[in-house]
């Protein structure tokens, strides 16, 4: 895979560079790039850019600390973030930390990767990792997707990690709750439908890799479940709209907010309905 965006190439060379620099080659374990910067054409105006830096064990947590306030204003040079302008904005900022929406760099130990310790992973709420995350359908898909750009290849704990429908449960709760979130809180604020996308991106890509045991470019996988609820209209113009509010993010679309929640519920059910179907 080939890394088009050069926005994040830039970023990618500077953390990079700055890594070395800060704790040495010998501590940098491994670094990789995951998610949507992975495929040509899934990018959109809301993505950022999933890095995981996997450090040696000796890493203090105040390094840690250190590393991602540097790493955040690297995302601020290359535009993948913003600074908070007010303090909803700040809020905001904490909720996304605290659930792993819109942070571009996660920071870890080689031991809690080895382990699959995913609050320690992805430096979420511990909380909302045990009540709500898919962890093994995260872990599995953020593999799928990855490219090593420097270090060891640690991927092959992928294939200690198993699937169930109770991820699939988790990732209905969860994303229900982002969307039912973002309707309340996005009638006012001005990126309305930042949450909401991502909710239903996150729905989408759970139920693929639950289904397929793949990853591929956001438009294919839309592909497949039109396919699979045998061309339903509705879904058809969900979806439409979903892709063109990706790239028009400013755009105010009440119908589609009240929407989501049931197709998010709609998604998941066709992944658990064609498991069943594919065993």
């Amino acid at each position: 895979r080939k890394i088009s965006n050069q926005k994040v190439i830039g970023y990618i060379n500077d953390l990079i560079r700055f890594l070395k620099k800060k704790v040495g080659s010998d501590k940098i374990i491994s670094v990789i790039l995951f998610g949507s910067n992975t495929y040509l054409n899934d990018t959109s105006k809301i993505s950022d850019c999933d890095i995981l830096v996997i450090l040696s064990d000796d890493i203090s947590d105040t390094e840690i600390n250190s590393l991602e306030k540097y790493f955040f204003e690297l995302e601020i040079k290359h535009e993948l973030n913003i600074k908070p302008k007010n303090f909803l904005d700040s809020v905001l900022k904490i909720i996304e930390k605290s659930t792993g929406m819109y942070v571009s760099h996660f920071v870890t130990r080689k031991s809690y990767w080895l382990t699959k310790k995913f609050a320690k992973i992805f430096r979420v709420n511990r909380i909302f990792a045990y009540m709500f995350a898919p962890r093994n359908i995260v872990i599995k898909s953020m593999i799928s997707s990855s490219i090593i750009l420097l270090g060891e290849d640690l991927r092959y704990i992928d294939n200690e990690i198993t699937i169930t429908s109770f991820g699939m449960i988790k990732s209905i709760l969860l994303n229900l709750i982002i969307s039912v979130f973002s309707i309340g809180f996005g009638l006012f604020y001005k990126n309305n439908l930042k949450y909401e996308l991502e909710a239903i991106k996150w729905s989408i890509k759970a139920s693929n890799f639950y289904l397929f045991n793949d990853t591929c470019e956001i438009s294919k996988t839309i592909k497949r479940f039109i396919k699979l609820s045998n061309q339903n209209k509705l879904l058809i113009s969900f979806f439409k709209r979903f892709l063109y509010l990706r790239h028009h993010p400013n755009r105010r679309s009440f119908g589609h907010f009240f929407l989501t929640p049931i197709n998010i519920l709609k998604i998941h059910i066709l992944g658990l309905s064609y498991k069943k179907l594919i065993k």
